[in-house]
């Protein structure tokens, strides 16, 4: 449980190291200019701006059920984070399989990607779409859900 907020942790610690040493040798500006920044990064790194993620046979299973497309994505990575912030609430709507917790969504992404572990793949009732546009991803959510 702990494993996804290892980096964030990390980011926050060596943020406020860095902050603290710029502002007791005398630069405050600096220090006060880096920690936000740190601070942010740790922000999208973090399990807090995804959506809770389920294991990628259930998540399969209910993109059957209900039409939704599954997202297959890892913490870290830039792109999954810039579709997360651009689908905005939509996000919510959408299936999400962390591949680093979940070994079956690791090897349906290796499957769909030539043996790469390419995030975020989007799969679309069935097939598989790696990095796709934000508003393409909106774009399937049925005026529905």
């Amino acid at each position: 449980m702990m494993r996804p907020w290892i980096l964030p942790m990390l980011l926050v610690l060596c943020g406020s190291a860095v902050a603290a040493v710029l502002f007791f040798e005398g630069s405050p500006g600096p220090a006060a200019a880096l920690l936000p920044a740190f601070l942010a990064l740790a922000g999208v790194n973090s399990p807090l701006i995804f959506p809770r993620s389920i294991g990628a046979l259930d998540a399969q299973r209910r993109g059957v059920l209900d039409g939704r497309p599954v997202v297959f994505w890892r913490p870290g990575c830039k792109y999954c984070v810039r579709l997360r912030i651009r689908l905005g609430r939509n996000a919510r709507q959408l299936h999400w399989v962390n591949i680093w917790r979940d070994p079956a969504g690791a090897a349906a992404v290796r499957a769909a990607n030539f043996g790469n572990e390419t995030v975020p793949t989007v799969v679309v009732a069935g097939r598989p779409h790696t990095n796709p546009d934000p508003e393409w991803v909106r774009g399937q959510l049925s005026p529905s859900t």
